[in-house]
């Protein structure tokens, strides 16, 4: 048994490091919570874990409830599992400055890493590689008929270029696209380079003013 274990994901010169509060032999990794109610958001986190250590089993308590609260989360997808990923890149235009070494970029954290990972992890990683946080992430302006509407914090590709990545099933990803576009028109933007990772496929969609 070990208590706060760190682990590590790396790529190249990227590096993170999170702290499991227990893991047990090389079969279960326990997360100790101090919450009102657990919530999906706690089991996603474990998740994220299993996925990273190759473990199949973990457990989720709670300590802060008069009765102790406990959950189970379990997954039987592999780290070979998660590397069958297909993409689709039948929407996708090499437009904008950037957008080549973003899917090239990606490309390798899916070889590396698999696919099926918390999104942060992933936009961490990318928004790195694109030059960090204080190059890529920009308060863009929104305008509509020319009246201004407020700032919306985006990652950027150059000036005139966004990427923006989602985990969302096909209905979703529909609503979404229209937000995406909506967005293009009230802002100076000219292109939105869109990845959406859903389960074993990831779908690269390129969206132009």
């Amino acid at each position: 048994m070990r208590t706060e274990v760190p682990l590590v994901v790396t790529h190249r010169d990227f590096s993170k490091t999170y702290s499991l509060d227990l893991v047990i032999g090389n079969s279960a990794i326990y997360e100790l919570k101090v919450a009102a109610q657990l919530a999906s958001e706690n089991e996603a986190q474990l998740l994220n874990y299993l996925f990273l250590e190759g473990v199949g089993h973990g457990k989720l308590i709670n300590f802060r409830p008069a009765q102790v609260q406990s959950r189970f989360v379990n997954t039987t997808l592999t780290p070979a599992g998660r590397r069958q990923m297909s993409v689709d890149t039948s929407r996708w235009e090499e437009a904008g400055e950037g957008s080549e070494g973003l899917r090239l970029a990606l490309l390798e954290l899916l070889d590396d890493w698999g696919g099926f990972l918390e999104l942060p992890l992933y936009r961490e990683a990318l928004t790195h590689f694109l030059g960090g946080q204080d190059h890529v992430v920009k308060m863009v302006p929104l305008r509509r008929n020319g009246l201004a509407l407020g700032t919306q914090r985006l990652h950027l590709l150059a000036p005139d270029t966004a990427f923006r990545i989602t985990a969302l099933p096909e209905g979703d990803a529909e609503d979404h696209e229209h937000h995406l576009r909506a967005l293009l028109d009230h802002s100076p933007l000219g292109v939105i380079q869109w990845l959406n990772m859903v389960r074993h496929r990831v779908h690269l969609v390129t969206l132009i003013k």
